[in-house]
């Protein structure tokens, strides 16, 4: 069997992610995984065309493993919501190459909308459904929690990831569940905010 039907697209894009996250997107090119994979760039060329077709590729690729990271394991929202956030924050300090290439605008290709669109995406409409049941709070007051969440840890891991802040992993944990601990006391839910919080741990 030729040796170019072996390496098939799966392969290529995983070699292409490893490069991603190891080395950054300004490395990922034919030859680096032509490297990654021992093999000729020949395989690569004739299974994706070009490289614009590859960065297409891999952007979804990349796209799919950081949703695979932040999958929550736990079937209650509060507890699924802080899980979220704190994969968000180990994506960022473990894997910040990945980072920057979903999250800080490297890959031109991907884009998630708007700002209400945090609102409107499908997996986030279900934990903020969830949060308003929990909580028992009006569905605007959940939405503004579920969103400033999002947008301050983001802010704190995009400014790590940049070299801005220098601090670690832990210090950010903290940093964002005492940020959360004031948004929940804000929506006057009736549920002791301590107890809620005390019950969450980092993973």
């Amino acid at each position: 069997m030729p040796r170019s039907v072996q390496i098939t697209k799966e392969k290529i894009l995983t070699a292409a992610l490893d490069v991603l996250i190891r080395d950054g997107y300004l490395a990922v090119n034919i030859k680096s995984i032509a490297k990654e994979l021992k093999c000729s760039t020949q395989p690569i060329a004739w299974q994706f065309g070009n490289m614009d077709n590859m960065r297409e590729a891999l952007t979804q690729e990349a796209v799919a493993y950081a949703n695979q990271k932040m999958m929550p394991s736990s079937t209650n929202c509060i507890e699924a919501f802080w899980q979220i956030g704190y994969a968000y924050i180990n994506l960022a300090f473990d894997t910040p190459n990945l980072f920057r290439f979903v999250y800080m605008g490297e890959s031109k290709n991907y884009c998630r909308g708007g700002f209400n669109s945090i609102l409107t995406d499908k997996g986030n409409a279900v934990l903020i459904e969830g949060l308003c049941q929990y909580l028992d709070v009006t569905k605007e007051q959940a939405d503004i929690l579920f969103q400033r969440m999002i947008v301050y840890t983001h802010g704190i891991v995009s400014l790590v990831v940049a070299g801005i802040f220098n601090c670690t992993k832990e210090q950010v944990y903290s940093i964002v569940k005492a940020f959360g601990s004031d948004l929940l006391s804000l929506t006057g839910t009736a549920l002791d905010i301590g107890a809620i919080m005390s019950n969450i741990t980092e993973v």
